[in-house]
């Protein structure tokens, strides 16, 4: 009596190749049991072995296979990234007129091994598992953009990453801290990362040099973008794009909730992350170069006039408000090659 092979233990496509052998085993059975049954032992038993020696071979196969299709980082042999990685290229050529499909991005960027936008280097381990958080609604010409641009460089800073849209459902105001929120909480459900980067979809790095990864202090990245002449707008900004440890994003209790519209989210985790007594951090204004793609704001998303006042409360309400308070409904999760899509309701009003 033969044990299986653990070829059959795979799903379909891995065994269609060796469907040939199982029929050729069946026929040789079938004499087997036919001949058994006439009596003659010596050929039987002939016919017996030359069976196992073929469930033997497939299982050979099958193992060789299984080690082959390891991710190469999963190896012992392998060392951590460098701190600095060596195939950076410093300043970036982009041209956002240039009209991309979203096929074409594909093409373009075969790079990412895994579904759901997931890449890791494959010479080395990542000293960092990083989840880009988008918030998103219908900003489908900036998404490609922004994919196209930003596969290709994450990948040269060797991270181990996942790219996060997190797109808001229905016609309702639109809540960008909310929905930051949403695709932290979301993203640790896929992976154990523990560094996250926030950022908006039109806002596209100049220079590789600016490290899509969390620091000793949270970081301010978007720090010169070119439709403020490259400059900060004021001392305390710290909106467009930011990174947080797990640690350091939990401490502040994330991005408040109640921020409905534009205008004040930003403000307010800038003063979340004083209150609980850090400071942030900042790429100088060479490598710090974002270039935003321009855009007409969304009708639902309009500036809250509201937004403002609520500065003067967020050291009482920051503690109450936030990733402990969140809720929301997940609607629908697409896996793309280049990213995961989870379309959320965050019950939100249909009007300021």
């Amino acid at each position: 009596m033969h044990r299986l092979p653990s070829i059959l233990l795979l799903p379909t496509p891995a065994k269609s190749k060796y469907h040939f052998v199982f029929l050729f085993c069946f026929l040789l059975l079938l004499i087997h049991v036919y001949i058994v049954s006439n009596g003659n032992i010596s050929l039987s038993s002939m016919i017996q072995e030359r069976v196992g020696l073929i469930w033997k071979w497939i299982d050979a196969t099958n193992t060789t296979q299984e080690k082959t299709q390891m991710p190469p980082n999963t190896s012992k042999s392998l060392g951590p990234c460098p701190d600095t990685p060596p195939g950076l290229k410093g300043p970036l050529n982009m041209d956002f007129n240039y009209k991309r499909t979203l096929d074409e991005v594909r093409e373009n960027i075969r790079s990412v091994r895994f579904k759901g936008g997931r890449y890791k280097p494959l010479d080395c381990i990542a000293q960092q598992k990083v989840a880009i958080i988008i918030p998103f609604r219908n900003r489908h010409e900036h998404l490609k953009l922004w994919l196209y641009y930003l596969h290709p460089m994450l990948q040269r800073q060797q991270l181990d990453y996942g790219v996060y849209i997190i797109n808001q459902d229905g016609e309702g105001v639109f809540n960008r801290a909310k929905l930051m929120n949403v695709g932290f909480v979301e993203a640790l459900k896929e992976y154990d990362y523990d560094c996250f980067v926030f950022s908006d979809i039109d806002l596209v790095p100049m220079d590789d040099r600016n490290l899509y990864r969390c620091f000793q202090k949270p970081r301010h990245l978007s720090v010169a973008i070119d439709i403020f002449n490259f400059k900060l707008p004021y001392k305390t900004i710290f909106g467009g794009v930011s990174s947080f440890f797990k640690s350091q994003f939990l401490k502040i209790n994330g991005f408040s909730n109640t921020f409905w519209g534009w205008g004040g989210e930003d403000d307010d985790l800038y003063q979340r992350v004083i209150f609980h007594g850090m400071s942030i951090s900042r790429p100088d204004m060479v490598i710090g170069k974002y270039k935003m793609i321009k855009h007409v704001r969304d009708l639902h998303n309009e500036r809250n006039p509201v937004n403002a006042g609520k500065l003067r409360h967020t050291k009482s309400t920051m503690n109450e408000d936030g990733i402990n308070s969140l809720n929301y409904t997940v609607k629908e999760i697409v896996k793309d090659i280049l990213y995961t899509l989870i379309t959320v309701d965050i019950h939100g009003p249909l009007k300021i």
